[in-house]
């Protein structure tokens, strides 16, 4: 189906397979090549200009060029290593090339007298001038040099550069450059045609600027880079609008529930949480299944905004399941809720891997009976968990699951509403590329009363003064978390770092109260060790990564990690958000060992400058790039090969613009230009 409901054209026919040997199309299968389309928009990496020839003498050192030489001596050295020397001149001086890696027929190629044309970097060596393992071919005396630029392709093991374009060469002759975009939407964004484009970046001619194409600046690139977006926006959008054709439960509050939720609470609703409840609650009236991700800085509030979206569908007569990624949380969140709710006559449920047989069995028959909110971990999307009427699903870090468990949740009901939270904030250009077939909402302010958090960067070399800053706080009255370094080889590693520190601090600090927890802790003991601190009985809690996301502690002012190093950007910040939430001044020690790398130094920098969650985001988007920011999202989103969602943000503002437009007004260019750019990939999205 179209995206107004009108059957969906069929694809233009198939592009033509690629006309190969049957190795050659394995190995081209292995960097996604199946056919002549694929191959038009393969493009290259980066451009070598052969157009030209530099003399020895003139060649400047450090620079891709290119010279023609004659040979004058060719050996195979043995010391100090293996090697073939060749010695060869033009008119202006001598230069030598060296190889470490070659075969009999390079040494044929290199008889003396035989003009070669090398191309590489020339360098001093101990005997002059030298090319390492320069890219070389044996030329006749006036064979004429190319008339393009030589374009370098992403290959793969096996795959010459040379076999890439030749066969690219005829698919640029032979192939269908037909343009996707109308004309008149084309002038209207100032792109140039496709066809042009294309032909342009794969033989682009010798007084092209090779900063300019290197830079992916050129006017060609922005029109391949838009195309790219295009296509995953058109993808996402249409999953969208294809579920909005789709029926689900319409979920409007019978009685006052969400109303006595809110006034039983110690604390009022922020504007934001205010904005992002009311947008759930419309949403939760339509006869379409909502598809929504409320996203903010931690210790936003997003809890108290999915209790009130659940509010309202249990007051409609549906039940409700909140998905947490780990027990530790998941348990928080039913301890929190069933606070909440249950003295509101609302039936909390708990399920988790971890429950005895009894237990699971009680709380299974309650989940398909009469419990109205069921929380739980991956337990909940289990075989055998049977939902009564579930009519809305609420996933907490959604970035932590797969596409397909967040749907194997949907599939629990008949198709109920979706809200999903996360609180790492992600990206505004980031949002609209990857998630633009969801409505995404921003919980951008904090509850009142939350104070400034303290950020200090300490060598490991100065422990003492952070035990001894630790002790201080104590007796002022607060209470510290520990935590320990995240050793992602052992977990078994972990736990015992865990109990070493927590032996360590014991002996330095025998006056206080120190407590351990950790993720092989039984769910009972665990708890126990949590309410402990919580209340203050603890005043030292050494934990490893399980308080990343969960407890909130207003007595606790003071975050010591260890080896901080170690962690991931939005880790920290997720573990310093522990702190800051009660009236008493906080702060987050960073305890780092040297020597640092090069990007842990600039993530301990970014972590020192900035609080603001979103800023963090965006900088820790730059360092690790769009793929591995979004987790277990990609499974479901193409990646951008050429489009960088920093510096084309434009594009992807244009794209997201046009693109529900394009799938209404032109379907059938809407398929071809998905079938050029994503193929069978699309698939993917479908979930």
């Amino acid at each position: 189906m179209t995206a107004n409901g009108a059957p969906a054209p069929a694809f233009a026919p198939a592009s033509p397979s690629i006309g190969a040997s049957e190795a050659l199309r394995k190995k081209l299968a292995k960097i996604g090549l199946h056919s002549e389309a694929d191959l038009l928009v393969h493009l290259p990496l980066r451009y070598e200009d052969e157009t030209r020839v530099t003399a020895v003498a003139r060649a400047p050192w450090g620079e891709p060029v290119q010279v023609e030489v004659v040979v004058q001596t060719a050996e195979v050295q043995l010391h100090p290593r293996r090697q073939m020397v060749v010695r060869a001149t033009d008119d202006s001086g001598e230069l030598t090339l060296r190889f470490f890696s070659f075969y009999p027929s390079h040494k044929a190629a290199f008889s003396e007298g035989a003009r070669i044309r090398a191309f590489g970097e020339v360098r001093g060596g101990f005997f002059g001038a030298e090319m390492v393992h320069p890219r070389f071919r044996k030329v006749g005396d006036d064979e004429p040099l190319p008339t393009e630029m030589t374009p370098i392709y992403p290959s793969t093991a096996g795959l010459a550069n040379s076999a890439l374009q030749k066969l690219i060469k005829r698919a640029l002759e032979l192939g269908d450059l037909s343009d996707t975009l109308p004309d008149e939407l084309r002038q209207r964004l100032k792109l140039p045609g496709l066809a042009r484009s294309l032909r342009f970046l794969h033989r682009p001619p010798p007084e092209s600027d090779l900063d300019t194409l290197h830079a992916r600046n050129h006017p060609a690139w922005r029109r391949v880079k838009f195309d790219e977006v295009l296509a995953q926006q058109m993808c996402l959008r249409r999953a969208y609008l294809a579920r909005r054709e789709q029926g689900a439960p319409v979920l409007v509050a019978l009685d006052d529930l969400p109303e006595r939720l809110l006034a039983q609470l110690p604390f009022g609703l922020t504007g934001a949480q205010q904005r992002a409840v009311a947008e759930i609650t419309a949403d939760l009236a339509q006869p379409y299944p909502m598809q929504r991700l409320l996203q903010g800085d931690v210790g936003a509030g997003k809890t108290v905004v999915a209790a009130l979206a659940a509010c309202q569908a249990i007051s409609a007569g549906w039940q409700a399941a909140f998905m947490a990624p780990t027990e530790i949380l998941a348990e928080q969140h039913y301890l929190k809720l069933k606070d909440w709710l249950e003295p509101l006559g609302v039936r909390v449920a708990w399920l988790s891997g971890s429950l005895k047989t009894a237990a699971r069995r009680l709380q299974l028959a309650a989940t398909a009976a009469e419990a109205q909110l069921i929380v739980g971990t991956h337990a909940l999307i289990q075989e055998g968990v049977d939902f009564a009427k579930l009519g809305l699903a609420i996933v907490d870090e959604q970035h932590r699951f797969g596409v397909a468990q967040r749907l194997a949740l949907r599939k629990k009901g008949e198709n109920p509403h979706q809200l999903m939270m996360s609180a790492t904030p992600i990206p505004r250009t980031l949002a609209m590329s990857y998630y633009a077939d969801l409505d995404v909402t921003v919980l951008d302010e904090l509850p009142p009363g939350r104070t400034p958090i303290k950020t200090r960067l300490v060598a490991d070399s100065r422990r003492a003064d952070v035990v001894g800053f630790v002790a201080r706080k104590v007796d002022e009255g607060r209470q510290a978390y520990w935590v320990c370094p995240l050793i992602e080889e052992s977990e078994a590693l972990q736990l015992q770092t865990a109990q070493d520190t927590c032996e360590q601090l014991s002996a330095d600090l025998p006056n206080l109260r120190i407590g351990l927890a950790h993720g092989r802790l039984k769910p009972d003991e665990k708890q126990a060790v949590m309410a402990a601190f919580t209340v203050g009985e603890i005043d030292v809690l050494v934990a490893t990564t399980v308080i990343e996301v969960g407890v909130d502690v207003p007595n606790a002012s003071l975050m010591v990690i260890e080896h901080a190093e170690r962690f991931g950007l939005s880790q920290l910040h997720q573990l310093r958000g522990r702190v800051g939430r009660g009236k008493y001044e906080s702060s987050c020690v960073l305890l780092f060992a040297g020597p640092l790398s090069p990007t842990a130094r600039q993530r301990l920098k970014i972590i020192f400058e900035h609080t603001d969650g979103f800023e963090i985001a965006r900088q820790d988007l730059q360092l690790r790039g769009p793929g591995e920011f979004v987790g277990s999202r990609q499974s479901g989103v193409p990646l951008l090969r050429y489009a960088d969602l920093e510096m084309d943000a434009d594009l992807v503002e244009m794209a997201r613009e046009v693109a529900e437009a394009m799938l209404i007004e032109h379907p059938e260019l809407s398929e071809r230009h998905l079938k050029r750019w994503l193929g069978s990939r699309e698939e993917l999205l479908k979930s």
